[in-house]
């Protein structure tokens, strides 16, 4: 393709989201403003990818135009002034809306000093020369390529390059996006890219934990975390994050085989924590919390997984009855048991921890509280312990009925 070429929109994107772009470039036209695919959208329909990304820069009031969108499409929307963006909410997907601007770093790892600016402007202050594409929405230019950073040249290169030897000094965090990409695309990194890259890991030091840490979670969510931590391990990035996460041998054969027999019920990102975690001490756990301040969810996972990898030994126990399996794995997150399980190396522990998660953890007894009342037991902690052992008999098959669950209470009482 050349510089001038224009695209079909209607050959890669569903006949829903062309409207949609349609109808946002004339809306944008009449506002006397410009929008324009760019980012990820734009590098998986060159590249023949399905894209997850739905990203729209305006040359103008991204926040208003999103706005009307959203009154016109009668979706929900989302706005953040400061940084002059917006998100829709449709049924299917959502769509981030931006204003074009330009940025300015005042030191390594700090955010940037935004002002609006131009496509140009916008293009070129983003990471990487893939990611630096964009195609009009104008009506009269819809499809127009607009690719001033050489990025489709990258993409039949099948190579990831910044923009600026500056690059990784800006923003540090492209150190962790570029390994991402690389491993994702199954691409190279652009030897002077590399070389920057190796070059500027010291300003991985400079940037917060919060922003760390989303970049490790998007890592997290990838197709094959264990391929990008891996790199990164190999590349000096996770030392110079000053974490004990190390991917041996062990670490990614576990990643993936969570990943073989994942349940779309649990957060895999948190089971592969569980997994980090189980080799980790408590001490060790704290200093990874607060170096990148994760959520609540994350920090709870990792906390529980090595509280839980002292518990393994107990469930090995032959012939262990399943209400000992439910109060020995209960009140542990899911994610934290799954991933202890599959760092036990254990055939009986994964078993028996699928039998809790997806047998055990919803069994209850016929009777109530209320029929429990009926029979003459007061609430409190008699009936709270009553209702326990129907619980327990019920996990283990010593009673199947109501019958034989008010037989149980009789004896009990």
């Amino acid at each position: 393709m050349k510089q001038n070429d224009t695209l079909q929109l209607d050959r890669f994107l569903s006949e829903e989201l062309v409207n949609l772009f349609q109808s946002m470039g004339r809306t944008a036209h009449v506002r006397s403003e410009h929008a324009y695919l760019v980012g990820g959208i734009v590098r998986d329909i060159l590249l023949g990818r399905k894209s997850a990304d739905y990203d729209v820069a305006v040359e103008g009031k991204a926040i208003a135009l999103a706005r009307q969108i959203a009154r016109n499409y009668r979706v929900g929307v989302k706005t953040h002034p400061h940084f002059g963006t917006a998100r829709l909410f449709f049924k299917k997907y959502r769509l981030d809306l931006v204003t074009a601007r330009r940025e300015r770093y005042a030191r390594p790892g700090a955010l940037p000093v935004i002002e609006a600016a131009t496509i140009l402007d916008d293009l070129a202050r983003r990471d990487f020369s893939i990611n630096a594409i964009a195609i009009s929405l104008a009506p009269e230019t819809i499809g127009n390529i607009l690719d001033p950073h050489g990025g489709r040249d990258d993409l039949s290169r099948q190579q990831v390059r910044i923009l600026h030897p500056g690059s990784f000094r800006d923003d540090p965090t492209r150190i962790l996006r570029a390994i991402r990409y690389e491993q994702r695309l199954g691409f190279s990194l652009e030897h002077q890219t590399s070389h920057h890259l190796l070059a500027d890991l010291k300003y991985l030091r400079e940037v917060t934990g919060e922003r760390l840490w989303h970049e490790l979670e998007l890592i997290l969510e990838e197709e094959c975390a264990e391929c990008i931590l891996e790199r990164a391990d190999k590349l000096g990035v996770l030392a110079e994050l000053r974490t004990p996460l190390h991917m041996d041998r062990w670490l990614i054969s576990r990643f993936a085989q969570a990943r073989r027999i994942h349940r779309e019920t649990l957060s895999l990102p948190g089971v592969y924590l569980a997994l980090v975690a189980s080799r980790l001490t408590a001490e060790e756990v704290e200093e990874f919390i607060s170096r990148f301040r994760p959520p609540g969810w994350a920090a709870r996972v990792m906390r529980q997984a090595v509280r839980l990898a002292r518990r393994m030994e107990d469930l090995r126990r032959p012939r262990l009855r399943p209400s000992k399996v439910y109060h020995l794995l209960k009140g542990y997150l899911p994610e934290a048991v799954r991933g202890i399980a599959v760092a036990s190396d254990s055939k009986m522990i994964l078993k028996r921890t699928d039998i809790y998660l997806w047998e055990l953890a919803d069994i209850r007894p016929e009777l109530t509280g209320d029929d429990l009342q009926k029979m003459g037991v007061s609430p409190g902690r008699k009936m709270g312990q009553i209702l326990a052992r129907l619980r327990d008999a019920s996990m283990d098959g010593m009673v199947t009925n109501r019958k034989q669950e008010q037989d149980l209470v009789r004896r009990l009482l």
